[in-house]
């Protein structure tokens, strides 16, 4: 299982530079990839592709960009392929479904289901990345148009699925999922067993496994259980979200988060790994009074790991 570090999610907001540092300190420090959120604040594709004019070897994941009505998929296929090549082809591009709401609150937007938009989508996607070109009629989007954009290569497509349409879909036309608030259980007898078999069914290859987690190595479990709980609780009350805590039997995000010593930690991520996760997307969190120290001793055993899960 590869290892990599996950940014944004607990809602620090560093500078533009301050995240392009990170960037290269994460290469610096070994880890196999680094995977930004797009919230609503600096674009993810373009803060990757200022990164990647710094960097060498690490990939650059966006976890994800939400295909938010009216974000056109011509719009996206250009930016991302544009940063594709600003990476010297390190792109994983991570996107997130639409909701059924946010299609019902869009005026004059797509009508159908959430399942129908990102398949559309995603085919239109597939084709401009890979042929250059689209000729797409469907009940969606109906787009006829080339995409050029020099020294840019196809790049692997991830869809963060967790429903079984959504993860039926993932398997046939993208290159894998992400999740988040997923623990191992959930990753056994729900995500992969059906994303594998939809990938397997249509003759495509495995797909890749993105497990995003928080994590922190502590001595303080108890104030680590509840500092988790805080800083994620938002994803506790999203429905979507709140129907994978309930596969895991968990009760918040304390529950599906890596917590403990070491020891602790390597053993519960080995157990990833053991589900067949092809990737950790690893989202440190800090605890105690001293946050700096907190996260480089997350960092160090994560570090370690590098190459060994």
């Amino acid at each position: 299982m590869k290892v990599g570090i996950f940014i944004g999610v607990t809602g620090s907001a560093p500078t533009l530079e301050g995240v392009v540092q990170q960037v290269v300190a994460t290469e610096d420090d070994g880890f196999d990839s680094l995977w930004s959120t797009q919230a609503i604040r600096d674009d993810a594709l373009t803060m990757l592709a200022l990164a990647g004019q710094r960097t060498k070897r690490i990939e650059l994941g966006t976890a994800v960009v939400p295909l938010r009505i009216p974000r056109y998929p011509l719009a996206l296929a250009q930016a991302a392929l544009t940063t594709q090549a600003a990476t010297g082809g390190r792109l994983i591009l991570g996107v997130g479904a639409v909701s059924k709401a946010a299609m019902e609150d869009w005026p004059g937007g797509p009508t159908g289901s959430p399942e129908t938009y990102m398949r559309e989508y995603i085919s239109v996607m597939r084709a401009l990345v890979h042929e250059g070109k689209v000729d797409f009629n469907g009940q969606v989007f109906r787009i006829n148009t080339v995409l050029e954009v020099p020294s840019a290569t196809p790049f692997p497509i991830m869809v963060a699925a967790l429903g079984p349409k959504m993860l039926r879909m993932a398997g046939e036309l993208a290159e894998g999922t992400i999740t988040w608030m997923v623990g191992r259980k959930n990753l056994e007898t729900h995500i992969i067993p059906r994303i594998t078999a939809s990938a397997r069914d249509a003759g495509r290859p495995n797909p890749r496994i993105c497990v995003g987690v928080p994590i922190a190595v502590t001595d303080d479990t108890a104030a680590a259980r509840e500092t988790a709980d805080r800083l994620f609780q938002r994803y506790a009350q999203s429905p979507h979200y709140r129907r994978m805590l309930n596969i895991e039997g968990a009760d918040g995000p304390a529950d599906v988060a890596v917590i403990g010593n070491e020891a602790e930690v390597e053993g519960q991520l080995r157990s990833f790994a053991g589900t067949g996760a092809t990737d950790l997307l690893a989202s440190v969190f800090s605890v105690g009074d001293d946050a700096e120290a907190s996260v480089a001793r997350t960092r160090a055993l994560l570090k370690s790991l590098v190459g060994k899960l």
